[in-house]
């Protein structure tokens, strides 16, 4: 772990999740080989930093180092680039070339997006990665090379092999060891770290006080997923760090200038802050937010079932039962066309006005006015929404929990909240888990 604390602090590393702290110690047991490496990760997630660490770390730390975009380099001079050519090789080969296999010898190639190598290209370096040997474009001489290959890729190369535009072969030669890099979003505070990071390098760069933001601030950075990882997020506190005139940024502050925050939060749409509201944070309401969401279409599911029901078979529209009554006398009564129909009950029933609000409601024939229909689903959909607010956050809280069996992290992303804002309304609760 020493190690580890170590390397970070050498190479910049800013985080301590779990799944950066395994990407760091396989890079650093490797770097002491001459395997190759496979950096697998999306765009923006630090993957040469892999590679310069494997470099520094190994044998060859004395010799060259070079990283090479393949997927920048024309496809008609990417293996000249790579290999070199020899005089009147093609049009415009004026001299003989060194390709980097012949400048880096002895040192560490790092191939930035290998999946968009061309398939004749992929040939040649399976070559030097079985033999040590290539040949220049426009000869027939083989050279000897004595380099290591670390490869990155944000794409799925199998999948690129299955469409035949990446060689098997050369996938598992590149493979021996691959490395993950996690995804920005799936690091949990190490935005926050990051983000402090890189605000405080622009406040020593231009002399200006550094920003800070927040705890709704925070959780909003937390919850954003972050589709173009650290490149992003060091864009973001740029910009944060740039345009606020408050050198405390709150949520609202934070969702003003940077709009896309708000666009892309995961799970749930974000809640505009009222103004008579200051107290209530954002997540507090995107939790009521989606329990009430969900059983608005519930119960709209149910009046659609109720009303076929009552069209079809001509039942009955009980009222809301009064606090501190019984169920008796509040059931709907059957038709006395249908199955259930028991001679216990008065011919005259279903002719009979309805009775007063302590007694059930009786149809008559005239029960399918729509317009009665209406106002009796309007009675009960008011005595559903009169339930407690802070009592259904409790309840989707305790629900999540229980079916996550109290992994408060599990929990948290059940939610789309923040673990942090789970600790503190377990808190507020007192919920036991």
């Amino acid at each position: 772990m020493d190690n580890i604390q170590a390397i970070k602090q050498r190479f910049g590393i800013i985080g301590h999740s779990p799944q950066l702290q395994h990407a760091l110690k396989t890079a650093i047991q490797v770097a002491a080989t001459d395997l190759s490496v496979l950096v697998l990760g999306q765009s923006g997630v630090g993957k040469e930093s892999f590679s310069k660490i494997i470099h520094q770390l190994s044998n060859r730390k004395h010799n060259n180092f070079i990283a090479i975009n393949c997927g920048a380099l024309p496809e008609s001079t990417i293996n000249s680039e790579l290999f070199g050519h020899t005089k009147g090789a093609f049009t415009g080969a004026v001299n003989e070339r060194k390709g980097y296999f012949e400048t880096v010898n002895g040192g560490t190639i790092f191939l930035d997006e290998i999946g968009e190598m061309p398939l004749d290209t992929q040939t040649y370096l399976l070559r030097v990665l079985e033999q040590g040997e290539f040949v220049k474009v426009g000869s027939s001489q083989v050279e000897k090379t004595d380099v290591r290959i670390v490869a990155a890729t944000n794409v799925n190369l199998l999948e690129r092999i299955e469409q035949g535009k990446f060689r098997e072969d050369l996938y598992y030669r590149l493979s021996t060891v691959v490395i993950q890099v996690p995804e920005l979003h799936k690091r949990g505070d190490d935005v926050l770290l990051l983000f402090r990071k890189f605000v405080s390098d622009f406040a020593d760069q231009y002399h200006t006080p550094m920003v800070r933001l927040t705890e709704e601030a925070e959780d909003i950075l937390l919850r954003y997923p972050w589709p173009g990882n650290i490149r992003e997020l060091r864009n973001v506190a740029k910009r944060a760090a740039l345009f606020s005139e408050d050198k405390t940024i709150t949520a609202e502050q934070l969702l003003e200038f940077l709009p896309q925050l708000g666009q892309k939060q995961r799970h749930l749409p974000l809640p505009h802050k009222e103004a008579n509201d200051s107290s209530q944070g954002f997540y507090e309401r995107e939790i009521l937010f989606k329990f009430l969401y969900e059983m608005k279409q519930d119960l709209n599911d149910v009046k659609q079932l109720i009303a076929e029901l009552v069209q079809t078979n001509n039942l009955q529209m009980p009222r809301p039962m009064p606090k501190g009554h019984s169920m008796q006398g509040y059931l709907p009564l059957p038709s006395p066309n249908s199955d259930n129909y028991s001679s216990s009950y008065p011919e005259n029933t279903f002719n009979e006005e309805p009775r007063s609000e302590e007694g059930p409601i009786i149809l008559n024939k005239d029960y399918h006015n729509q317009e009665q229909d209406r106002e009796r689903y309007n009675e009960v959909e008011e005595l559903e929404e009169s339930l407690s607010m802070e009592q259904m956050e409790r309840e989707l809280i305790e629900r999540a929990l229980k079916k996550h069996r109290g992994k408060r992290k599990d929990a948290a992303q059940e939610l789309g909240i923040s673990e942090r804002t789970l600790y503190r309304k377990i808190k507020l609760h007192d919920i036991q888990s």
